[in-house]
């Protein structure tokens, strides 16, 4: 294991990538301080609870399970990022600066509100702690939500509001639920969870104004609610590198390269701040997902310490609970990509999955609803890049692992 002496790391950003870089730096032999800077004030935490046990208030809470302070880790909380000197190695922030010798960037995201919408009261996001314990004296009342966006936030949202009682509206202004992420014909089934659940979705509608207690829709509908919540995206919090050097992508994420690098010696990016170039799927990935934090650490601090060849290019990986389901996802398909499906969602099949499939049959992504070996072995074979049959991987009996391509 290597041995590194005498130097300081520092760490912007105290959410679970920068806490995981943390983690590695120590697992992985580095013997100088460790600092871990922070803009919340509270003890670093979790995010996937704040959508469900946190907004139904049966945990106050997700605290990530790592001692910091027996790993040595220095940490400044509710202090924030200011700017950034590569040349002298220093670090902004808006308690003083600190000099580093390698400097992790892991500032994360904010959340994306609506125009005009910002301060206005009654209108939440779901990004941090307090964001929910915010918009959670609601949900206790039983008060009504809208929430704009059929998102993985949105859906979420929904589900949980719904669970505590609360009328829920979901507004989205694509004609399907998670337009982002998937086609129409893969999530047109999951439009009747929404029902079954007793939840209102309004689909193709967009939002033309949010006020106090109301929504305004393109049509001229008025939604009243006792809360608003804006689930429409999230965006990588780097405003504060503008002008120092850090590359950025259009998308304002720091354009890191295969290692994690951030364009200037001595400075990695890692988690929901950074993107990289992914070999596997021929383009730059930004990945918003609890998976890429942990694997991003592990590379960027291998990357530093040279303790084994560092090249991030995982097969993303991403899980949802929403209306009593268990949805997951790994890889990235493209559109021309063919879909092979695995039961009969059409039919009311509670579990089914869906495969993505390039021309030569190698898979690229994988849905699956309550399939969890679905999901595990498909993740397998992407990362293999095995080639399938797809008459037998359109077989739900047939496991996964038994489809290779003669």
């Amino acid at each position: 294991m290597a041995r590194v002496t005498k130097r300081t790391a520092v760490i912007a950003g105290a959410g679970l990538a920068g806490v995981q870089t943390a983690v590695e730096l120590r697992g992985q032999g580095w013997d100088g301080r460790v600092v871990l800077v922070g803009a919340e004030p509270h003890a670093p935490y979790d995010r996937p609870p704040l959508s469900k046990s946190v907004l139904l208030g049966t945990a106050e809470g997700s605290t990530l399970d790592v001692d910091l302070a027996a790993l040595g880790v220095e940490t400044h909380l509710g202090r924030t990022a200011t700017g950034l000197s590569p040349d002298e190695h220093r670090l902004d922030t808006d308690a003083g600066t600190l000099e580093y010798d390698e400097l992790v960037l892991a500032t994360g995201a904010d959340a994306v509100t609506l125009p005009g919408a910002a301060g206005v009261p009654g209108v939440h996001v779901l990004r941090t702690l307090d964001d929910a314990r915010r918009l959670r004296p609601v949900l206790e009342a039983k008060g009504s939500v809208v929430a704009v966006g059929a998102g993985w936030i949105g859906a979420e949202a929904a589900t949980a509001a719904a669970r505590a009682g609360s009328p829920v509206t979901v507004v989205e202004a694509a004609h399907h639920v998670l337009a982002g992420a998937l086609p129409p014909e893969v999530t047109e089934p999951m439009r009747a969870w929404y029902a079954e659940a007793g939840v209102t979705l309004l689909t193709g509608r967009a939002v033309t104004g949010v006020r106090d207690g109301e929504v305004e829709l393109a049509d001229g509908t008025v939604l009243g609610a006792d809360a608003v919540l804006v689930g429409v995206g999230s965006r990588p919090a780097t405003g504060w590198l503008r002008g120092s050097g850090i590359p950025l992508a259009d998308d304002g994420s720091v354009a890191a390269d295969a290692s994690l690098r951030a364009g200037v010696p001595g400075v990695h990016a890692v988690g929901d701040c950074a993107s990289f170039p992914s070999a596997r799927y021929g383009r730059r990935l930004l990945i918003h997902h609890w998976d890429n934090a942990l694997t991003g650490a592990r590379t960027a601090v291998a990357d530093i310490l040279g303790t084994a060849p560092a090249v991030h290019d995982p097969v993303p990986y991403f899980w949802s609970e929403q209306f009593d389901r268990y949805v997951q996802y790994a890889g990235r398909h493209a559109a021309s990509d063919t879909p092979v499906r695995r039961g009969d969602q059409a039919a009311g099949d509670r579990a089914w999955s869906v495969l993505w499939l390039r021309p030569d049959g190698t898979p690229t992504a994988v849905l699956a609803v309550d399939r969890p070996r679905d999901l595990a072995q498909g993740r397998r074979l992407i990362t293999r890049g095995t080639r399938l049959d797809p008459a037998l991987a359109a077989d739900p009996g047939r496991a996964l692992n038994a489809c290779a391509a003669a």
